[in-house]
């Protein structure tokens, strides 16, 4: 039988973005422009939300593991806003704008600690899938609470502006 219940206790989540562990640009992150490369945004948001689901979440590689339910990512597009450069530290600031018993969409803000400035956006949605027979599965009752909650406490707060944004060439 497998095991799913959480990786980590539930956490109460406040009326602000979630602050995540703060990041530094690795010197092999760093392309032929001067600064860190496209690439290393979304490994970086990555480990960013890798964080909140382990950790503040309780669906992370741990219940994973234990469960064979997994988050796998159907949709994302990532906005680059300023330039990060070596050895600067940045964190990531995460906002649940919907969820269902499957299915998360979520956005992340990188945010440079030199000024606070927002230096990329990420929004994505995941979807939980059996890691056995690699089909969409809900999610245990208790993590579809959470998700819920973190929902509920961030559903007053307003929206970046590149949340839905479309890609386009824009023209006056």
């Amino acid at each position: 039988m497998r095991d799913v219940t959480p990786s980590c206790p539930e956490r109460v989540f406040g009326a602000e973005k979630l602050r995540l562990s703060r990041q530094y640009v690795l010197p092999e992150w760093i392309d032929y422009n001067g600064h860190m490369n496209v690439s290393y945004y979304t490994m970086a948001f990555d480990i960013a939300f890798d964080e909140l689901l382990e950790d503040h979440l309780g669906i992370g590689l741990s219940f994973v593991n234990r469960s064979r339910l997994g988050p796998m990512s159907l949709q994302m597009q990532t906005c680059y806003l300023g330039e990060l450069m070596k050895d600067e530290a940045f964190h990531v600031e995460v906002l649940m704008l919907d969820c269902d018993s499957k299915r998360l969409h979520f956005f992340g803000e990188m945010i440079a600690e030199r000024d606070g400035s927002v230096a990329a956006t990420y929004e994505g949605i995941s979807m939980c899938v059996d890691l056995d027979t690699r089909r969409s599965a809900p999610y245990p009752d208790w993590a579809q609470e959470r998700l819920s909650a973190m929902k509920a406490v961030q559903a007053d707060l307003p929206r970046p502006p590149q949340v839905g944004q479309a890609i386009a060439i824009r023209r006056r």
